[in-house]
């Protein structure tokens, strides 16, 4: 468990701050799986989970699912034979809040634990 996914993810409102660059290089380096990606204009965070069958991916997503009602912040999910494409962002601000991060961490405890 990283110290991010110890933490618990705050309310995020329109006027929440986006990560700064230099919170964002930060950050980054706790979760090193993850890669930023811009999207439409938004940064998010994505990472690519692989699975020995669909079963596995299901159930992985079903977890994330799980912890990410928990944490009132919800990611994109794309689930397929052998691997689930996790994708953070935060829809309110229209880029990566401080909770993605958290949640990322949080992800990759869930897919630890499997």
């Amino acid at each position: 468990m990283s110290s991010l996914s110890a933490q618990k993810c705050e309310a995020c409102h329109a006027d929440a701050p986006k990560v700064s660059d230099e919170e964002l290089a930060q950050l980054i380096t706790k979760i090193p799986d993850w890669v930023p990606e811009v999207r439409d204009g938004i940064m998010q965070l994505e990472r690519v989970y692989k699975f020995k069958n669909f079963k596995q991916a299901i159930a992985f997503t079903n977890k994330v699912g799980d912890m990410a009602e928990d944490e009132g912040h919800h990611p994109g999910l794309l689930t397929e034979w052998g691997k689930v494409t996790v994708t953070w962002w935060s829809h309110s601000i229209k880029g990566l809040h401080k909770n993605d991060f958290i949640c990322a961490a949080k992800t990759d405890d869930v897919f630890n634990a499997l």
